[in-house]
């Protein structure tokens, strides 16, 4: 967006041959004294751009997802190696519907779907788990001793006593809850994910691997098997599968802008125009990703929708300067060259603004943040180019339908004569808040509305507020894959994994051994968390089963040589190589922010009270425990985002407005709109993780455009002696159609967002198109009521 300009000053002129084509600032006789070279530059680099867009990858990568700073992380990826798998991994569970899993047809499906997985180039192999699996063993104690093997023995041959076989494995494995539902209907092939794929070096591309999955789910589906997948890589591959339909939301965005614009301008050529050079800022912003070798990732995904509205107001701006000019007789080139000469620093400025509030998201440790505001800021900093120096010089060629220059001359003159003619009511209305009753109300009722917003958005959740994915719809298949795993299995997909670093050598003496069990017992106490495993827990049970399965053996025995035994028929997944890292598994029945900091709140005290030199309890792993230092991250993040872009913002307004009174007046709409939509935010049940931090910083950042549309003109007029009423009442003749049309272009174009499959998506639109509408009305309404109270008209000395 640009601010609007005041009456013109320059002179009308008709025929080209009395301009003076030396005539204004460096840049506008650069650029309009060559526009053929312009124009013919600006093609090729599309045409270039274009081509590369088609290079364009549409992808995500763990680690991006991440605060790698962090910490918990640096813990985690200091360690990742010796955790058996247990970072990004699918879960698929092979539900039966007819009997039980003890059927030679299941676990021939079983076997075949874990053949085809274990052979994908993506898997971490070693760590893969499933029946079928030779580490998942079972133990049993004998009057031999202790015996044990794999839960399908070597021997099997689908026979029902093999079959009978295979259930009784089953039942000493421990594996009850963990790979087989407690119900035997089920069971689960875990699948760890390599960070890159060995055989090449590339990182995973989730979509391909995605729709693998679907293939493999296609081809085992039948009336008897149903297959459930969990886990990062398909949350991904899902968020990739529907923002592929992002094309017909960009189209329907196109519909509405255009439709919106038609109808203020009745101007086709230069309507088309404008929605010409805002697509084709999004096909610069697309092509030069792929270029600098950037992707678009499901969140920076909606960036290009921005950038098409932002340009799509700035465009609306351009038109309707020229559109003044044309109307009042000027020739077509020269009224280009008056709008450029009046508009290109003040849309610039605004421009600026909007980049703050993308800019400031670099300050935010994770890495898919940083890269959505890279791309929005190659997306404002292509805007410059194609919406304030090759608009206005298209329009040059072009020009506006002399019925629509007339219109909006006609129009013009109407509104500004108050002599002759009424005010708009709708003006008329708005410029009442200039007077000291509707001013005084104005903002007290802003003071009582930011007042009960900021008691409400206290109770702002950071993190996911609703099991599953909150990324995608409730009703999703992934989200009723999530809920069959958790309501069949004790060990969730939620799993949140403290590492316990001890000298090497001593991860099974017994000290450790106790104080590992007195952590598990402590996370054991929180209603968040569905069950536990560590070595210590195995240790207890070994223990009791080596004495004839007695109970009262149910502890951790003294004695190093039975220690020694146990552990050296642990699962690996328990303690590393060099038995110097014992891990503790916490089994979630969510990840909600509330459970994810009670997990961190007891593990954290306790390592407070009860880690040493020698024994250290680091957090955390898992994709519970990366996700709690995500929540961590996003909380100091979202207050510092808010301190920088408003600061920021503040600083830009002082520097365009340069009056302290005027600044108060502009910001503080922007501030109430940031709190009430907090407040919208707890209403909704919305809360704040990676997909909605960036809102507000957005918002802002373009809200601040308003109030320059509106306050520059206004403290023009104040400055050659009006009083604030007709300064404000100008500023609406001239500035009050393209504010409105701002408003409703934005908000309808990410409203359009509401009906995405994707709820991140649909929650963002909700939420942009809130702030974009507020932060209009603040600017019509509370602006001008707080001008009352702050802002004086300058007194004109007659000569």
């Amino acid at each position: 967006m640009a601010v609007a300009h005041t009456l013109p000053t320059e002179a009308v002129i008709a025929d080209i041959a009395d301009f003076d084509h030396r005539s204004g600032s460096l840049p506008e006789r650069l650029l309009f004294n060559n526009r053929f070279i312009v124009v013919a530059v600006c093609l090729l680099v599309t045409v270039v751009l274009a081509y590369q867009a088609m290079g364009l990858r549409l992808n995500a990568a763990f680690e991006k997802m991440i605060p790698t700073s962090h910490p918990y992380i640096v813990n985690y990826l200091e360690n990742r190696s010796q955790l058996a798998g247990m970072g990004n991994s699918l879960r698929i569970a092979v539900e039966t519907r007819n009997g039980d899993i003890f059927s030679a047809d299941y676990l021939e499906t079983v076997r075949q779907l874990n053949d085809e997985l274990f052979l994908m180039p993506e898997v971490d192999r070693p760590y893969m788990k499933s029946l079928w699996a030779p580490a998942v063993r079972w133990t049993g104690v004998t009057e031999d001793g202790l015996d044990g093997g794999p839960v399908i023995p070597d021997d099997y041959d689908k026979s029902p006593e093999s079959l009978e076989q295979v259930r009784i494995n089953v039942e000493r494995s421990g594996e009850i809850g963990q790979l087989v539902a407690a119900n035997y209907q089920s069971s689960i092939i875990l699948v760890p994910l390599q960070d890159r794929i060995a055989e090449t070096g590339e990182r995973i591309d989730y979509h391909a691997l995605s729709q693998r999955i679907e293939q493999l789910r296609s081809k085992y589906e039948s009336d008897s098997i149903k297959i459930h997948v969990t886990g990062f890589a398909k949350v991904v591959g899902d968020l990739i599968e529907g923002l592929q339909q992002v094309m017909m939301f960009f189209a329907v965005a196109i519909v509405i802008c255009t439709a919106v614009l038609y109808w203020y301008t009745r101007c086709l050529r230069s309507t088309l125009l404008v929605v010409a050079c805002s697509v084709v800022a999004v096909v610069w912003l697309l092509g030069l990703l792929p270029t600098l070798g950037y992707e678009l990732d499901p969140y920076s995904v909606l960036v290009p929708f921005l950038v098409f509205a932002i340009g799509m107001s700035h465009g609306a701006q351009k038109m309707n300067g020229i559109m003044q000019d044309i109307g009042r007789g000027t020739h077509r080139l020269v009224a280009a060259r008056y709008t450029f000469r009046r508009l290109f620093l003040a849309g610039l400025t605004a421009l600026l603004a909007d980049a703050v509030g993308f800019a400031v998201l670099m300050v935010i440790d994770i890495q898919v943040i940083q890269e959505l505001a890279v791309t929005a800021s190659i997306g404002v900093a292509v805007l410059i180019f194609t919406n304030l120096v090759l608009l206005p010089i298209l329009l040059s060629y072009t020009g506006v339908s002399p019925v629509a220059a007339t219109r909006s001359l006609k129009a013009e003159l109407m509104e500004a004569n108050d002599a002759e003619h009424r005010k708009h009511p709708f003006w008329a209305f708005l410029d009442l808040f200039t007077q000291r009753k509707w001013a005084t109300i104005a903002v007290a009722v802003g003071l009582v509305m930011g007042a009960v917003g900021l008691a409400v958005s206290f109770q702002l959740k950071i993190g996911d507020t609703d099991p599953g994915a909150p990324e995608l719809r409730p009703d999703s298949r992934y989200n009723r894959d999530n809920a069959f795993m958790t309501a069949n299995y004790a060990a969730s997909s939620d799993v949140y994994i403290v590492m316990v670093k001890t000298p090497q050598y001593a991860c099974g003496q017994y000290d450790t051994l106790m104080a590992v069990d007195a952590l598990e017992r402590a996370l054991q106490q929180l209603p968040g968390v569905e069950a536990t495993s560590s070595l210590a827990g195995l240790a207890k049970v070994a223990n009791a089963g080596m004495n004839e399965g007695s109970l009262k053996w149910l502890e951790i025995p003294r004695s190093q040589d039975m220690l020694n035994a146990i552990i050296t028929r642990a699962p690996r997944e328990m303690f590393n190589q060099n038995c110097d890292l014992l891990t503790v598994y916490a089994y979630l029945k969510d990840h909600k922010a509330d459970t994810l900091a009670s997990v961190v709140k007891v593990t954290e005290d306790f390592a407070a009270q009860y880690g040493s030199d020698q024994i250290r309890f680091l957090n955390a792993a898992g994709n519970a425990g990366i996700e709690a230092a995500t929540n961590i991250v996003v909380r100091k993040a979202n207050v510092q985002m808010l301190f920088l872009v408003y600061a920021a913002v503040i600083v830009l307004a002082f520097i365009t407005f340069r009056s302290w009174q005027a600044v108060v007046c502009a910001v503080v709409p922007l501030m109430i709109t940031s709190v009430l939509c907090e407040a919208l935010m707890v209403w909704l049940n919305i809360g704040v993780k990676v997909a909605t931090l960036p809102v507000i910083a957005l918002g802002v950042g373009i809200g601040v455009d308003y109030a320059l549309y509106v306050m520059t003109v206004t403290l023009a007029r104040l400055k050659e002696g009006m009083s604030l009423s007709e300064a404000y009442y100008k500023a609406l003749i001239f500035t009050g159609k393209v504010v409105v049309l701002t408003g409703i272009t934005l908000g309808l174009a990410v409203a359009t967002w509401v009906w995405s499959p994707i709820k991140f998506q649909a929650d963002m639109g909700i939420l942009l198109a809130f702030m974009f509408v507020w932060n209009m009305l603040g600017a019509l309404i509370l602006l001008p009521a707080l001008g009352h109270f702050l802002l004086k008209p300058k007194k004109v000395i007659a000569v």
